[in-house]
C-alpha cells in the first residue's frame, strides 16, 4: 500500500533530471547514487546499515511484489537516503 505519494524530482550532479512520484517519507535528500541489479533482496538492501547516506538505485524493473517480513531484515529500520525503482508493486505476495 503506498502511503504517501506525490510528484518527485531526483536532479544529477550532471545536469540530468528525472521525475516521477515519491512514496512513503517527504523531504528532500542530497546523497551519492548507488545502483542494485537483485531481482529479490530489496527488504535487507533498505535495512543494510552499509547503505547509510545513499540513495539505492534498483534495477529490477518490479520491486515490492513479495512483500516483507520480520526475518530479512539487516537492522530494526531502513538506513538508505533514498530508494529509487521503476514500478513499486502495490500488491505483495507475502
Amino acid at each position: 500500500m503506498i502511503v504517501h505519494s506525490q510528484s518527485a524530482i531526483l536532479a544529477l550532479e550532471d545536469g540530468r533530471v528525472f521525475r516521477g512520484r515519491s512514496w512513503g517519507a517527504a523531504g528532500t535528500s542530497r546523497a551519492g547514487i548507488v545502483s542494485n541489479r537483485w531481482m529479490t533482496g530489496y527488504q535487507e538492501v533498505l535495512t543494510d546499515p552499509s547503505y547509510a547516506g545513499q540513495i539505492v538505485c534498483m534495477t529490477y524493473t518490479l520491486i515490492g511484489n513479495y512483500g516483507v517480513n520480520s526475518e530479512d531484515t539487516e537492522a530494526s529500520r531502513p538506513w538508505v537516503e533514498g530508494f529509487v525503482v521503476r514500478e513499486a508493486s502495490r500488491v505483495a505476495s507475502n
